[in-house]
């Protein structure tokens, strides 16, 4: 059976060398027929490459070939990812794809295409990279009601923090050696600003509620304000600083959803989840608490969940695996001034002026010109109202119970 691969980058590169590498693997235990791959489709080309001679440049060759019949997507971005997807699953093929962007941008439209044409749009590899996630969902916990998810789901951001809680480094200092890694972007915006995350956990919402969730829906904030003193304060606490993308039911047909530091506590499963290491948490209601933990970036981490799709869609040539979610939803995902959490508040402010806008506290620090304190739940709203004129507030991050 034949491939064809769209985008030749990191991952792209990773998915042909994966099913080279595992030909006769999958062949013997996956897909007798084999799988191989045709086409290359990329702007660029590759003299001196191993698949050199499979590269092309006009999407026709591939929509044109009826032996080819499953798509890999791993150019990235939402344009033109969205229309050559479009047109591969319009023309009676299967695509897989790595591109969050595209899945929390238009899953819902090309979930529909893929069942109008009785072919498969895949993404297993869109959230978590190489961890299995996306598939236990929809087939090992599909007697749960899932409750709630919530995940670590962005490396570089992970292995900022890791650096200031573990060597107590600058976040700047961090980042420029994720950068000088190859773990953070030379515009590091999209991890540091927490939207890859906010993207992955629209997926996920999108799969454990049933709901199309869109980015512009989730409140997301990212770790660039985060101090060591933060970080101190944490540790006094029993806790560490994590970037926790959630999303929750809230018992009236709604969820919350957001990004955000959070203070995780140490004898959490997701504490202990260091460097670009991803982990996320799901609450079932019969299966309790279950956390997958991975490699959540990286070439052949996520080939090897493309190459998973590939295998799956190949198995499913002549019938179509059903799961999917409804169209979004005005107020589906209630407003972040409504969501309920404890909150961690560090300033040189009143210690006791904020203390007692709240019915209890719990303080880390007291002392002359800093204090750091925990609150009760209290919605953002009402956190926002105890706090409007105060001065001297530096830090305010949510505190999680798991």
């Amino acid at each position: 059976m034949f491939v064809a691969i769209m985008g030749y980058g990191v991952v792209g590169s990773g998915v042909a060398n994966c099913l080279k590498q595992n030909y006769n693997h999958i062949k013997e235990n996956s897909v007798p027929e084999g799988l191989e791959v045709r086409y290359i489709l990329d702007l660029r080309d590759f003299p001196g490459d191993p698949f050199e001679s499979l590269v092309i440049h006009d999407l026709d060759t591939i929509i044109d070939d009826p032996e080819v019949k499953i798509v890999v997507e791993t150019m990235g971005g939402l344009h033109p990812a969205y229309e050559f997807v479009t047109e591969c699953l319009k023309s009676g093929k299967s695509v897989v794809t790595s591109n969050k962007e595209l899945v929390a941008m238009k899953g819902y439209e090309l979930l529909l295409t893929a069942r109008e044409n009785n072919v498969n749009f895949m993404f297993e590899a869109s959230v978590g990279g190489g961890i299995p996630l996306i598939r236990p969902i929809i087939s090992c916990l599909a007697a749960n009601e899932i409750t709630e998810v919530a995940g670590i789901l962005n490396g570089t951001t992970n292995f900022i923090l890791t650096k200031m809680i573990n060597e107590n480094m600058p976040f700047d200092e961090a980042l420029k050696i994720a950068q000088s890694l190859g773990y953070a972007e030379k515009d590091p915006t999209a991890d540091v600003e927490g939207i890859d995350a906010c993207r992955k956990i629209c997926i996920l919402a999108a799969l454990c509620f049933g709901r199309h969730v869109y980015p512009e829906s989730v409140h997301t904030e990212g770790i660039r304000n985060i101090t060591l003193k933060d970080v101190e304060y944490a540790k006094k606490w029993g806790g560490v600083i994590k970037l926790i993308a959630s999303a929750s039911k809230t018992g009236d047909g709604h969820i919350t959803a957001s990004v955000s530091p959070a203070f995780v506590r140490n004898e959490s499963q997701l504490a202990g989840v260091n460097g670009v290491f991803n982990a996320a948490l799901l609450r079932g209601n019969a299966v309790g608490d279950v956390v997958f933990y991975g490699q959540g970036a990286g070439s052949m981490p996520t080939a090897s969940a493309v190459a998973a799709d590939v295998i799956d869609c190949a198995k499913h040539t002549c019938c179509r695996k059903e799961f999917g979610w409804k169209a979004s939803e005005e107020g589906f995902v209630i407003p972040y001034d409504d969501f309920v959490s404890p909150f961690y508040i560090r300033g040189n402010a009143d210690a006791e002026k904020v203390a007692s806008s709240f019915s209890n506290v719990q303080f880390i620090e007291n002392a002359p010109g800093e204090f750091a304190l925990i609150t009760p739940p209290v919605s953002v709203k009402e956190l926002k109202s105890k706090l409007d004129g105060i001065d001297g507030i530096g830090s305010v991050i949510r505190v999680t119970d798991y």
